[in-house]
């Protein structure tokens, strides 16, 4: 009997060699609109959807493959007599291989400018039901939705033995997760759009339903305690979902976390910078002449601290950064790339445990932030110190609050300390230098707390710093003690009921005081 196989698809990659293949075997190939038009072009066989429902293609597409001797073909369970007889009795011949990808909606969706009614029309109806009927009937039926997968396909094909179940059942599950994804695409972009009172599509930015799809990358050996379980999963090809994972160890969940807490402190940097973090925080942060120099600066803000850390770079692993990375004990480094030299390799090498980490973090600017609570998600835009992104002091930047404004040494240490301070834990105040940081109190219940667990870590070494706080000083008592340290400037958000304590406190100590008018807590 003839093997018949449906191809019906928008992305037309590698669609031609598969073809051939199918008609070199001796199969019927049976096709829609563009997709029998490509076919037809390369001078393969083609019998049109048309001949086989007995009904045109109706409605500029709309309706072409829903029709019983379509539908009947695929889903005919070659075991059940009685599924046969009826499609003897019908007239209705079996369909072995279905081949759909569908309409592009996810591409059209990006498109925030498009008309809704243009994108309602990328709404497939038809191809999610051949994908569904065939994957269902997976042990009688081929399903293909992937281009990728064709490889797999024709050397099945060209098999005597035919496809093996486990093929055919790895299919089956590839094709539900992508009907899946394009109705969960779906959902969230319109779950976007309102009706206004004349009737209108009026599209927003944030969604009534929004689900992520998650690929799993792989189990983890355990989450925070070795009691918990845990896993890894990416939502995409960018940041950790790209991670290319070089050398050392299986990265634990904890490294995972200080991975991301370092990359978020990187990406505020366009000069060579560097980051130590520890239990998710900074202990160390430096910029530098070239990204080993900033490695090196940033472990000498808190050596101590940095001992078994996680590294953070904004700039490739070349050998002078290789050498400073394994002149001392560190978990983990991540990078935007690595070195190809086979010295730098040789010399990462010579520490076996240490995990070396490449990943690219362009285009998520605008990434969301997902945090679970007990029952419930919190979803949130991710935060980015855009006010730091151009030297200080600028028209539209922080305001000087006090008599005496910052001098030019002062505000490129003000804007450095507050790129830093959005990345660590709340509540915190931090001294920096124009170029490195001196002192962290993270994570502290008070205010006056982060100040005095900063000056505590730092003694005598801030004389001349600077400070920056992620929120206001709710009363004088910080700033006394960020005064008494030894700083000249601070940098805070404002917005306390008592600003104008904390300015007078600031113009009795001589500080320069700037208020930036935005907050970066970290919880």
């Amino acid at each position: 009997m003839t093997k018949r196989a449906l191809l019906s698809v928008s992305d037309k990659t590698g669609l031609i060699p598969l073809a051939q293949v199918l008609t070199s075997l001796g199969w019927e190939l049976v096709s829609t609109g563009g997709t029998a038009g490509a076919l037809t072009e390369a001078g393969l066989p083609v019998t049109g959807i048309s001949d086989v429902t007995g009904f045109p293609e109706m409605m500029d597409g709309r309706v072409k493959t829903l029709h019983p001797n379509v539908h009947g073909g695929i889903l005919a369970r070659r075991h059940v007599p009685a599924d046969l007889t009826s499609l003897a009795e019908h007239g209705i011949g079996l369909i072995d291989l279905v081949v759909v990808n569908l309409y592009p909606f996810a591409q059209a969706a990006a498109n925030r400018d498009l008309p809704f009614d243009e994108l309602v029309e990328q709404v497939d109806i038809g191809g999610p039901s051949l994908v569904r009927a065939a994957a269902k009937n997976f042990r009688d039926v081929l399903i293909v939705v992937d281009p990728a997968d064709y490889g797999r396909v024709m050397e099945a094909v060209r098999s005597a033995d035919g496809a093996p179940l486990s093929l055919r059942f790895d299919l089956a599950r590839k094709a539900m997760g992508h009907t899946a994804d394009y109705d969960r695409t779906i959902a969230n972009t319109l779950g976007e759009i309102k009706v206004d009172a004349a009737g209108s599509f009026i599209r927003g930015t944030s969604s009534s339903r929004w689900t992520p799809v998650l690929n799993k990358v792989g189990d983890l050996r355990y989450g925070e305690n070795p009691h918990q379980a845990a896993a890894w999963y990416t939502t995409g090809p960018h940041g950790f979902g790209g991670a290319v994972v070089h050398q050392g160890k299986e990265l634990s969940f904890t490294n995972l976390l200080d991975l991301d807490a370092a990359a978020r402190i990187m990406m505020e940097f366009s000069e060579p910078a560097a980051v130590v973090v520890k239990h998710t925080n900074p202990c160390g942060v430096a910029t530098g002449q070239s990204a080993a120099d900033a490695c090196i600066r940033a472990r000498e803000g808190d050596p101590l601290s940095a001992f078994g850390g996680i590294v953070g770079l904004n700039r490739p692993i070349d050998l002078e950064v290789a050498q400073a990375l394994t002149s001392t004990f560190i978990e983990a480094v991540i990078a935007p790339g690595l070195s190809a030299d086979e010295e730098t390799r040789a010399v990462l090498a010579s520490k076996p445990n240490l995990r070396v980490v490449t990943a690219s973090f362009d285009g998520l600017d605008h990434d969301r932030d997902v945090r679970s609570i007990l029952g419930a998600w919190l979803v949130q835009d991710h935060d980015r110190v855009i006010e730091g992104a151009l030297p200080w002091p600028t028209a539209d930047g922080p305001r000087v609050v006090t008599r005496r404004a910052p001098t030019p040494e002062e505000w490129a240490a003000l804007r450095f300390a507050w790129r830093v301070c959005g990345h660590v834990k709340s509540n915190t105040v931090i001294f920096t230098s124009a170029d490195a940081t001196l002192a962290i109190g993270a994570g502290q219940m008070s205010r006056v707390d982060a100040v005095r667990t900063a000056v505590l870590k730092a003694g005598d070494t801030l004389r001349g710093s600077v400070a920056a706080s992620d929120a206001f000083f709710p009363f004088r008592d910080g700033l006394d003690v960020v005064a008494a340290a030894g700083a000249t400037a601070v940098i805070q958000p404002g917005g306390s009921v008592r600003d104008e304590e904390v300015i007078a406190a600031a113009d009795e100590h001589g500080l320069a005081m700037v208020f930036t008018g935005r907050r970066h807590f970290r919880h």
